[in-house]
C-alpha cells in the first residue's frame, strides 16, 4: 500500500516513524511552512518535515490546501504533489490545516486521521490539554476516515488510555503519540486485508477541544485548588501557567493540593505558607494548592525549595495578575 502523509509537530513525527520502521511505503509528506522559533525567531522546520527529509522524503509546505483560497499557488503545487505520489491512503496526525474535499476524494481508501481522544469527545485542536483540564481520567486514540467536518468521520480503530493523575499534556502526548503510531499502522494492516470495519460517532457525548491560546495562562485564584491544578498540568508545556508577584510573572510548573484547606473566607491568591513542602496558596471554596516546581522569566524551572532561595516570598502576600 502506497500512502502520503499530512502532519506538522511530534505527535505526526512519532506517527510517520511508527509507519517507516513497519515497512510502509511513504511517497510525500505534507506538512507546515517552517515557522519563525526560539530567541533568535529563525526559520525551524517541524519535526514531521525533519523526519521526512532524514529518511529520503518528498516534503511539500503549501500555506493553504483550497484551490479557490488565499493561496491557490500553493494548494495547485500541492495537488501536482499528491497526484505524482499516487498514494492509495492519506494518513494524517496533527497536520494543521483544514482539508478541502478535492483531498479528501484524490486517494483510492481516503484519509485517515490519528486523533489523540474518544471520539466524539474532544473533537478538535487540543484534545490532550482539554482532556486534563477537564479532569476525565480516561482518553485514547481514534482513528478515523476523515470526512469534511471537524472531526465527524466514522470511527475505524480505537484503544483507551487511562491519565494518570500526575499526568501534564507533555507526558500525557508521548504516550498517545506511541499508541497512535501503533494503531495507525494496525488500522492499514487491517485495511490491507479489507478487515476494518466503519462506525459512526455516537450523537451523544460531543464536546469540543478549542486551540489553547497564550492568554489562558494566568492563574484565577477565585477557581478552587483542582480546577487550577488540573490547568497547571495542562499547560505544561505550553503556555504554561502562570502568576504575578509584586510585579514580576512567574511560571507554575508543579502544585499539588492541600488535604488541610483553609478558611473559607480567605482572599483567594492569599500566601498561607512557605516552607521546603513549596507555596501554599487560598483557593476558592476554602481550598489550598501548594506550589512546588516555579520558573521566573529567563530562569530555570526549579523545584519550591530552591526558588524560594532567591525569592522573597512570606505568608499574608497575594499573589494576583499575571501578564500571559
Amino acid at each position: 500500500m502506497r500512502l502520503a502523509f499530512a502532519g506538522t509537530p511530534g505527535f505526526a513525527r512519532v506517527a510517520l516513524q511508527h509507519l517507516l520502521d513497519a515497512g510502509s511505503d511513504v511517497a510525500l509528506v505534507l506538512t507546515q511552512p517552517d515557522r519563525p522559533a526560539g530567541r533568535g525567531l529563525k526559520l525551524q522546520a517541524s519535526a514531521a518535515k525533519q523526519y521526512a527529509l532524514e529518511h529520503g522524503i518528498a516534503v511539500a509546505q503549501p500555506r493553504g490546501l483550497r484551490l479557490d483560497g488565499k493561496y491557490p499557488d500553493d494548494a495547485a503545487a500541492a495537488c501536482d504533489a499528491l497526484r505524482a505520489a499516487r498514494a492509495d491512503v492519506l494518513v494524517v496526525a496533527a497536520y494543521g490545516l483544514i482539508l478541502p474535499q478535492w483531498v479528501l476524494d484524490l486517494p483510492a481508501l481516503g484519509c485517515l486521521n490519528v486523533h489523540a481522544s474518544l471520539l466524539p469527545r474532544w473533537r478538535g485542536a487540543a484534545p490532550i490539554q482539554r482532556a486534563i483540564e477537564a479532569g476525565d481520567t480516561e482518553t485514547g486514540v481514534t482513528i478515523m476516515q476523515m470526512d469534511a467536518g471537524l472531526d465527524t468521520g466514522a470511527m475505524l480503530l480505537s484503544e483507551r488510555l487511562a491519565i494518570a493523575p500526575a499526568d501534564t499534556a507533555g507526558t500525557l502526548h508521548d504516550r498517545l503519540a506511541a499508541l497512535g503510531g501503533r494503531l495507525i499502522v494496525q488500522a492499514l494492516e487491517m485495511a490491507a486485508r479489507a478487515r476494518l470495519q466503519a462506525q459512526a460517532q455516537p450523537a451523544e457525548g460531543v464536546s469540543y477541544a478549542c486551540r489553547i491560546e497564550k492568554s489562558e495562562s494566568p492563574i484565577d485564584w477565585s477557581l478552587p485548588a483542582a480546577v487550577i491544578g488540573r490547568r497547571i498540568r495542562a499547560f505544561d508545556p505550553f503556555p504554561g501557567a502562570s502568576t504575578g508577584c509584586h510585579g514580576e510573572t512567574i511560571k507554575v510548573w508543579g502544585a499539588a493540593i492541600d488535604a488541610k484547606g483553609c478558611a473559607a473566607d480567605l482572599r483567594p491568591g492569599l500566601i498561607l505558607a512557605v516552607d521546603g513542602a513549596g507555596v501554599a496558596v487560598a483557593c476558592a471554596q476554602g481550598t489550598v494548592l501548594r506550589l512546588t516546581a516555579l520558573q521566573r522569566a529567563g530562569g530555570k524551572r526549579l523545584d519550591a525549595a530552591d526558588f524560594l532561595r532567591g525569592a522573597d516570598w512570606r505568608p499574608g502576600m497575594l499573589l494576583g495578575a499575571a501578564t500571559a
